[in-house]
This record gives structure tokens, sequence and C-alpha cells, in this order.
């Protein structure tokens, strides 16, 4: 459980409330162009829960229902909602993580990245920032103006599970 309400309500402004201002504040220009797109960013967290993220997960479970709720309130207006879910991206975040909980649990590099982020993915690889970006580029395009509603794993398999 998350330690404070501090850290509670923190996590879910980032995660959660700024997506749901963001969106807010663009529906009235996309409803009047009678077209857009909006792509949220979840996490494989929105779909798969994990221990001590209960935040960090409730926020993404979170990004799931909004993205569902207003794809079906715009759906006949041109508008089109959906949510990307990554699992573990390698991004300089994540790099600068490796060492620090390597050094924090008492294991190498490599363990960290095999048995603590890749542990879920059964690809045991990291998603990249092209591959995210790709499908956001899809969602974005033409081809698929009848995807809305979606919650999608880009996720190496995670949720496959």
């Amino acid at each position: 459980m998350a330690s404070g309400s501090a850290k509670w309500d923190a996590i879910l402004a980032i995660n959660l409330t700024s997506a749901f201002h963001t969106t807010r504040l663009a529906l009235p220009h996309m409803k009047k162009n009678q077209w857009g797109r909006i792509i949220q960013v979840a996490s494989a967290h929105a779909l798969v829960a994990s221990p001590f993220k209960s935040a960090y997960v409730a926020a993404k479970h979170g990004i799931a229902g909004l993205t569902k709720t207003v794809a079906l309130e715009v759906a006949e207006q041109g508008i089109t909602v959906n949510a990307v879910c990554p699992g573990y991206v390698w991004t300089p975040l994540v790099e600068k993580q490796i060492p620090e909980t390597a050094k924090a649990r008492g294991i190498t590099e490599e363990e960290v990245i095999q048995n603590v982020l890749l542990t879920a993915q059964p690809t045991k690889k990291f998603v990249t920032v092209a591959q995210v970006a790709a499908l956001a580029g899809f969602l974005a395009s033409d081809a698929a103006a009848s995807i809305t509603g979606a919650v999608i794993p880009i996720d190496g398999g995670w949720t496959a599970h």
C-alpha cells in the first residue's frame, strides 16, 4: 500500500488526474472539428497488478476506465480514445534505476534486469520507445479510425499470463 496520503495523491495526480484534465481541455476543440485522437499512456499495470504499487496500479486502472468512458461519450463525433499499455520500456529513468536497485538488493545489474524488471515479460526484452511511438502513430492515423475504447498492451507478453 502507498506509504502515505501525500504520496498517494501525488501518484494519482501525475498518472491519472493529469490525463483527465488534458482530455477535458482537448475535447471541446476536437468536438468542434468533429475529429480527434486521444492516446493515453497507461501501463501493463492498467491490466494487471503488482505488489507494493497500489497507487500506481490504481491510477493506471483509472486510465483504462477513463479511456473507455470517454471513447463511448465521443464515439459519434469522429474522435477516438485509446490507451497504450507498455511493459518495461528502456528509458534513461529505467537505466538509472538498475544500479540503484542492484545495490539495494545486493544483486548484480544483470540480475536486476532479468529477475526484477523483465521477470514478467516473457520475451525478456525491454519494449523500445520506438515501438510505443509506432503504436501511438498508428492509433493517430486514419487507418485506426475504428479503434476506440481500446486498452492495448505492448508489453512483451506480460499481460498474457
